[in-house]
């Protein structure tokens, strides 16, 4: 399945960012989908999963309330909207696609495709 990621940005803190994923390909087996970002001299870190094929997520805490996962289903889209961005939350994003349609993986090992990645960039 190809990724392709859009609507990373600058923006200043207290502002918001809406990241897109578009799925492309054989995507029939890869419905597990997540967010995750790696900031500079960091490791990637789990943001946020969704249940393709339901309506329950699954939230990193420093994120729980701020950001949103969502999908359109027949756009084989996911977005991130990102609310009350913080100089912190700077990094590159990547979407990733796996194996399975209701596993909400928080670990990147558990997914089999990525994104090229967008960067988001928050200004104090």
């Amino acid at each position: 399945v190809q990724l392709v990621e859009s609507g990373g940005g600058l923006v200043q803190a207290g502002g918001s960012l809406r990241l897109s994923c578009a799925a492309s390909g054989e995507t029939v087996r890869t419905y597990a989908r997540g967010w995750f970002r790696q900031a500079p001299g960091k490791e990637r870190e789990f943001v946020a999963a969704i249940a393709w094929f339901g309506t329950t997520a699954r939230y990193a805490d420093s994120v729980k309330g701020r950001f949103t996962i969502s999908k359109d289903n027949a756009k084989e889209t996911m977005y991130l909207e990102m609310n009350s961005l913080k100089p912190e939350n700077t990094a590159v994003y990547c979407c990733e696609a796996g194996e399975g349609n209701q596993n909400m993986y928080d670990t990147t090992e558990e997914y089999t495709d990525w994104g090229q990645e967008t960067q988001v960039t928050v200004s104090s």
